[in-house]
């Protein structure tokens, strides 16, 4: 069953967004093959996600969980709609008008995203770690007029604000003016009637490099997610605790702290400082059962305990691949396989995927129900199982970026070519080789950063790696290879030898890394993803 985009009835009156959607020849094609996937013409979210809830009969169980606050799905919805009238009776929100937000996971925070889809209105929610330049980069391209601010990240924003910024009114939560405004509020608000495809957020690309694009997502995306990865490869239960580190700025993020619970009725606890001391108390004492974090989280984890008291049921990586050496340390200790997760800001969320024995150690999985993917040569044809090439993927998501030449780069022929090499195996497995722009030629091979980085990470003093190519006269490029080191070990021309030679035995020897330089940290982008390019 395929669908493009319905012109015709929309909740928005300020068409901003819908006006800057791509051609409708650069669409990516899109399939509903899924039951749960055709959503009605008119349908909200947040309405999907909370109010349903409560008329299910959830309104007293538990919600959302922070260091501070316990909230059960009344409580939730109470604020919710309170934050609702503000942004209408107060703000003077109009629907279609995009709504910044910037803070750290929290409820309040949480609480604002679903009341400004509520309302009718765009969320473009900001990484709380971005600075001026880059929140004017945001500001700018939405031509965004209204923030809602922790107060603790207020500055960096004002600075981002000042003429002749289009953004006009900043609100703060947290102990801010935005819980004074809800006091004089009802807490009964009736949704706008948002059709599937208006449009609910603003997702900009994390920005690994140039100048980051907004990605368009509908009301029917959001639920998508969740339909589609959350429901078949996660199976939830209404009885289970998600905690994840990612900020809902991040789409992984945000389907993991706030939609995927949310859909299955189930509690979050969220992290406003997600570091590995937070993280592991949040596990133990809220006793966790759904973990979202990244590879090296992971790894940061399992140097502070051995045998943790854990009450994990499923634990999900995303952002950079899952190195074979991280998913087997982790199942020797706590016996979970983690399960790894390919997906895009442009996608929304995850689409290929395996979850409990149809894992295998290394690949990243099949394409998630709902789902379609290939792998394509430079001519765009499939390629046969064991070659290498780009990904290609359809769905009941896909890429809309607003108003950027980059979309016939990404969509082809009505696929969503995501710049990820990977090779397919004969059982449907997808192995992941690495970014398009991440192969190193060297001496007439083509190897892949990721195999490189996923050798040495085996290797018992390295923490973390990144692996570029760096210019040789005789071959072209060779590997170098950037390594901080676990803080037992300490740095020695004695240890670079036993890394190569670990890693000639491990893969190729022609893949070794030829130089290594030991660092304290490497460039990363506010998701935690490598920015390889800067290191180049």
């Amino acid at each position: 069953m395929h669908s493009e985009v319905k012109n015709g009835y929309t909740a928005h009156s300020d068409t901003f967004v819908r006006d800057r959607l791509p051609a409708q020849k650069d669409w990516p094609k899109f399939t509903f093959d899924l039951p749960e996937l055709r959503y009605p013409e008119k349908i909200n979210c947040a309405t999907e996600l909370l109010d349903n809830a409560i008329a299910e009969g959830f309104g007293n169980k538990l919600a959302i969980i922070s260091s501070t606050e316990r909230w059960t799905y009344a409580q939730l919805l109470d604020k919710v709609d309170r934050i609702a009238h503000v942004l209408r009776d107060d703000l003077k929100l109009s629907t279609g008008n995009r709504v910044l937000l910037r803070g750290a996971n929290s409820p309040i925070l949480f609480a604002c995203w679903l009341a400004v889809v509520k309302a009718g209105g765009i969320v473009v929610a900001t990484m709380p770690l971005l600075r001026s330049k880059e929140l004017t980069q945001v500001i700018d391209i939405g031509k965004i007029s209204l923030a809602l601010c922790d107060t603790d990240l207020l500055d960096e924003l004002q600075i981002a604000a000042n003429p002749p910024s289009p953004l006009k009114q900043t609100i703060s939560f947290n102990n801010g003016k935005l819980e004074k405004m809800m006091l004089e509020k009802s807490g009964h608000f009736g949704s706008v009637d948002t059709a599937q495809d208006d449009v609910a957020i603003l997702a900009f690309t994390s920005g690994t490099t140039g100048k980051p694009k907004a990605t368009i997502h509908f009301h029917r995306d959001v639920l998508a997610m969740a339909d589609t990865f959350s429901k078949h490869i996660l199976k939830p239960e209404t009885s289970e605790i998600f905690c994840g580190t990612p900020p809902i700025a991040f789409t992984f993020g945000l389907g993991a702290s706030l939609v995927f619970p949310l859909r299955a009725r189930a509690t979050v606890v969220t992290l406003e400082n997600p570091g590995t001391d937070q993280l592991i108390s949040a596990l133990v004492n809220e006793k966790v059962t759904m973990l979202f974090t990244a590879p090296t989280a992971y790894r940061a984890l399992l140097s502070e305990f051995d045998q943790p008291q854990l009450f994990l049921r499923q634990c999900v990586s995303a952002g950079e691949a899952l190195p074979k050496a991280t998913f087997e340390q982790w199942f020797d200790t706590t016996g979970i396989r983690i399960i790894d997760g390919m997906g895009t800001t442009e996608m929304i969320h995850i689409f290929i995927s395996a979850a409990g024995e149809q894992i295998r150690p290394g690949a990243i999985g099949k394409a998630v129900p709902g789902y379609s993917a290939r792998v394509i040569d430079n001519n765009n044809k499939p390629l046969p199982p064991g070659h290498s090439g780009r990904l290609a993927v359809i769905g009941p998501t896909g890429c809309r970026y607003l108003d950027d030449e980059r979309q016939q780069e990404y969509v082809i022929n009505g696929w969503n070519v995501t710049g990820d090499i990977f090779k397919l195996d004969s059982d449907g497995y997808f192995w992941y080789q690495g970014r398009s722009d991440d192969m190193i030629i060297s001496s007439g091979y083509n190897i892949a950063s990721i195999e490189v980085e996923s050798a040495v990470l085996e290797h018992a003093s390295v923490l973390e790696c990144a692996v570029i190519g760096i210019p040789d006269e005789n071959r072209g490029n060779i590997i170098k290879a950037f390594i901080i080191l676990n803080s037992s070990f300490e740095p020695s021309d004695e240890l670079i030898k036993d890394i190569q030679n670990h890693t000639k035995k491990t893969i190729a020897p022609y893949k070794y890394p030829r130089r290594i330089e030991f660092v304290a940290n490497l460039p990363k982008t506010p998701t935690g993803k490598l920015q390889r390019f800067k290191l180049r």
